[in-house]
């Protein structure tokens, strides 16, 4: 229990140094650019891939069971695959996918810099290493995640369209009506406060098991396995939390 208090405190004060002011800009700038472009086209395949078949299967599993039930209308279809993909399967989906991707990458990275002095190389030349290599990453998971989570929604319903049209359990027309039936704003705001939510919990806690690794490979690897494990189960918490305070 002692263990759990002082790791919490560790990261606490992990996450205060990257609050400082950046001694040049330019380097800043560009290696955000780069994390953007490692965390959101670099995880696009997958995120589409699985995006595109999770709508599909949530359309044929529901249609399956509905046409069992006469009374029920299959353009309900439609409105069933979309609040799916906004509240839950988005988000969440795409949360887990990148804490495997992306978080175990960024932790073997910090501790690779780690045990190969890298760090302290850069701290010896007077650069803040938590901002320069923590901040970036977060700023940039913050800014690509929802993006990745929109993408997943809309290629989550394209899916199920594709599949109630392969299957032949509706029309286009009738999932159509479905998607934009009853539609609520608000849906879309849970699902950004959890993009934005998973995205910096898996970004921290990556960052936070690389960057104060001790050892070697070994280490390393037992790091970026932790990372991805405790990104996943937090996900899954705070998952449960914000659906229950704001559902």
């Amino acid at each position: 229990m002692l263990k759990i208090f002082t790791s919490f405190g560790e990261y606490l004060l992990l996450m205060k140094g990257i609050f400082a002011k950046p001694e040049k800009g330019r380097m800043y700038w560009l290696e955000t650019m780069r994390q953007c472009a490692q965390i959101g086209v670099g995880s696009l395949p997958i995120i589409a891939i699985i995006s595109l078949f999770i709508g599909a299967v949530t359309a044929v599993q529901f249609s399956y069971q509905l046409r069992s039930i006469s009374l029920v209308p299959m353009w309900w279809m439609g409105s069933i695959v979309r609040k799916s993909m906004i509240l839950e399967l988005a988000p969440t989906l795409t949360a887990l996918l990148i804490a495997g991707k992306v978080g175990s990458n960024i932790a073997s990275e910090l501790g690779t810099m780690r045990i190969s002095e890298q760090i302290d190389a850069y701290e010896i030349m007077g650069v803040n290493t938590k901002s320069y290599l923590i901040g970036p990453k977060i700023f940039a998971s913050m800014v690509m995640i929802p993006m990745l989570v929109v993408l997943s929604v809309f290629l989550g319903i394209l899916g199920g369209w594709l599949a109630g049209l392969l299957g032949g359990f509706y029309s286009s027309s009738e999932y159509a009506r479905g998607v934009t039936d009853a539609f609520k704003g608000y849906d879309i705001f849970i699902m950004f406060v959890k993009a934005f939510l998973f995205a910096y919990i898996i970004s921290s806690i990556s960052c936070y098991k690389g960057y104060l690794v001790e050892g070697g490979a070994v280490e390393i690897g037992v790091a970026s396995t932790e990372a991805v494990v405790m990104s996943s189960i937090v996900v899954i918490v705070v998952n449960f939390v914000v659906a229950f305070l704001l559902l």
